[in-house]
């Protein structure tokens, strides 16, 4: 009896269910010599079963099409890119298919470059990656085979956009700080002028709001996103509000900083001050003293979204405006239970 599936069926699906590797499926399945005969036949039926040759990418194998994706970046060296890549990579690869990187430099000529060079090749689809989740200018008309916009919003649309919920993310850390009991919780950030600075400090406000609570501070402190303003920042916070009791930050960069700042001047976390980062930055994040609590942006599930989506428009399914992939807490050792009243 065949299995019932919401989602088009992948390599690794008839892998899995033929109970063979990725790399023999594969090879049974493109009529490769080295494997035996009852093997090919059991990755045969598993295809068959799954209907994994009536799917848009296997059409496209017989018709001609090159099966590359194009992706261009502005920020390959930087905290997004890759892990956004990878997540590409990973679903082309379940369907062998492989990506083409193109870093643009935060360079217009460049960018037109690459774009031109990319239809001349003959890509199948074209994934634009952003480095600041901002609304950016529509390339669309300029390409000619289905988009995706990934942590950046095209302005068109009629373009698909694949964001990261800042603002949900924001809203899941001050609620993890309202549940242990912290009342007197500020807010740390970046740079107001980006958009994430903003949605951050927005979702942070509005679930104080909801629990009848004032911001520490009277409101969100914004700098650079660096530890060093996290540690101007910690002392401006508790300047303004010696009883504050947590800490919200726009990345983890600046929390670590933050509790650098708070331990300089005798607060103890998560004793005394509890603290939230933000993005699960490993190098930061994990090596933070305490660990931090985070928010993580499931960065990788932001590229393997686009890329089903891109299935999707390749199978005729063309989608249009904006998706907000959620964000996840990640529980380390920077938060606690507030003291009870009393204790030291």
């Amino acid at each position: 009896m065949s299995r019932k599936r919401s989602a088009s069926p992948t390599l690794g699906d008839v892998a899995e269910l033929a109970g063979v590797s990725l790399a023999t499926a594969s090879k049974a399945l493109n009529a490769r010599g080295e494997v035996a005969a009852a093997t090919r036949r059991r990755v045969l039926k598993a295809a068959e079963e799954l209907d994994f040759q009536h799917n848009a990418l296997a059409r496209g194998l017989t018709s001609g099409t090159t099966r590359m994706v194009g992706l261009i970046t502005d920020e390959l060296g930087g905290r997004f890119a890759i892990p956004i890549l990878l997540g590409v990579e990973n679903a082309l690869g379940d369907e062998q298919m492989s990506v083409l990187l193109c870093d643009a430099r935060g360079d217009a000529i460049r960018r037109r470059h690459y774009i031109s060079t990319l239809v001349a090749r003959q890509v199948d689809a074209l994934i634009v990656l952003g480095d600041r989740n901002d609304v950016r200018p529509s390339l669309s008309a300029d390409i000619p085979v289905p988009v995706a916009y990934v942590y950046a919003e095209s302005d068109s649309p009629d373009d698909l956009s694949i964001l990261a919920d800042d603002e949900g993310g924001a809203r899941l850390a001050a609620e993890h700080l309202v549940s242990l009991g912290r009342r007197r919780i500020g807010h740390i950030t970046g740079e107001e002028t980006y958009r994430a600075a903003r949605d951050r400090a927005s979702g942070m406000a509005a679930v104080l709001q909801e629990h009848g609570l004032a911001p520490a501070g009277g409101g969100a402190l914004y700098g650079a996103w660096s530890q060093r303003w996290g540690r101007q920042a910690a002392g401006i916070l508790l300047s303004a509000d010696p009883g504050v009791d947590a800490v919200f930050c726009g990345s983890d960069q600046i929390a670590t900083g933050v509790v650098e700042g708070l331990r300089d001047l005798g607060r103890r976390v998560p004793d005394d001050v509890a603290v939230v980062g933000y993005d699960n930055w490993e190098v930061f994040a994990a090596e933070c003293r305490p660990p931090l609590t985070t928010v993580d942006l499931n960065l990788q599930q932001l590229g393997a979204t686009a890329v089903r989506h891109l299935f999707g428009a390749l199978n005729g399914e063309q989608a249009s405006g904006v998706v907000r992939q959620p964000g996840r807490l990640v529980i380390r050792e920077s938060t606690g239970p507030a003291p009870r009243a009393g204790e030291p």
